[in-house]
């Protein structure tokens, strides 16, 4: 039986030490084609000249997700596209795949036409979270101090709270003027919600708005936001998080518009929204309304 020999101490250190600077390598790299200072297609080459470079040990899903606006749901998608494995390193890609690889980050890098100094902008940003996270309070904060951000009004098969305006806050339709429009594919996106009311976003304002250059904020819940990125891919969705949870359920309580039944519900369904934050493109933070509102309309302009 061969006698197993274990490395010196010395060299266990080494090799870690060399480990723990290989990932810094790689950290770096990905923060600088985040941040802009280098661009994916650069990194790949780096990694085909020399595969002794850190470049060439990082694998491909990390070089896209650093991708500004990329996250791991649609870093998934491309990588199926690409026909690469999720665990293939930069350094080991064959001849086609690395052809493919870089002819999407050509693609995905190349510079868009800048508008005229007069024409108009569009964004369209979608807004979403966990219920009782503040959502409404945040996109009416909006409403009131960033008027050239088009706020949309959903339809809703729910009742009216009180102080609610039928076209201000919601349209509120019947079941069957819901089911009308649906079938005639007016809605962007609809859904239903906490296996009660449907919510759904008309689909012409929103065309429109976008058409004359203006900038939109969608307010919806987490699945009509899955919906508006296959149908506006260019779309950007922001997750708004809690502080804490205990402030979650402070604020659902602190409503007093569920009975006690409901919130247990809305909480559990809380639960499972907040896992869903990874498919977003940014999270914010809802501490203060004013900070919270800010942040998602910077989100407009980046």
């Amino acid at each position: 039986m061969q006698a197993v020999v274990n490395p010196p101490e010395v060299d266990r250190l080494a090799g870690s030490r060399a480990a723990v600077a290989a990932r810094r390598a790689r950290a770096e790299v990905k923060r600088q084609v985040s941040s802009g200072e280098r661009s994916a297609s650069e990194v790949l080459s780096a990694a085909a000249r020399d595969g002794a470079q850190p470049e060439a040990t990082m694998r491909v899903s990390e070089l896209i997700a650093s991708i500004p606006w990329l996250g791991p749901t649609r870093t998934a998608k491309i990588m199926q596209e690409l026909r690469i494995s999720p665990s293939k390193r930069l350094g080991g890609l064959g001849v086609h795949q690395y052809q493919r690889l870089h002819e999407f980050l050509v693609r995905r890098q190349a510079p868009r036409r800048l508008p005229e100094p007069d024409a108009p902008r569009s964004r369209l940003v979608v807004l979403a979270g966990p219920t009782a996270v503040g959502k409404g309070t945040v996109a009416a904060h909006i409403r009131e101090h960033y008027p050239d951000v088009l706020l949309s009004v959903s339809a809703t098969t729910r009742p009216p709270r009180p102080g609610e305006v039928d076209g201000v806050h919601y349209y509120f339709l019947s079941d069957e003027q819901f089911d009308r429009m649906v079938e005639a594919g007016q809605f962007l996106e609809w859904a239903q919600v906490h296996n009660a009311y449907r919510y759904g976003t008309p689909r012409q304002p929103i065309e429109a708005a976008l058409a004359g250059g203006r900038s939109v904020l969608l307010e919806i819940d987490i699945q009509g936001a899955r919906q508006v990125r296959q149908a506006f891919p260019e779309a950007r969705l922001v997750f708004l998080l809690p502080p804490t949870w205990e402030e979650l359920v402070r604020r659902l309580e602190g409503r007093g518009t569920e009975d006690e039944e409901e919130r247990t519900r809305r909480l559990d369904t809380a639960q499972t929204e907040l896992a869903a934050q990874e498919e977003f493109d940014a999270a914010v933070v809802n501490t203060r309304v004013e900070d919270a509102a800010r942040e998602v309309v910077s989100l407009m302009s980046v």
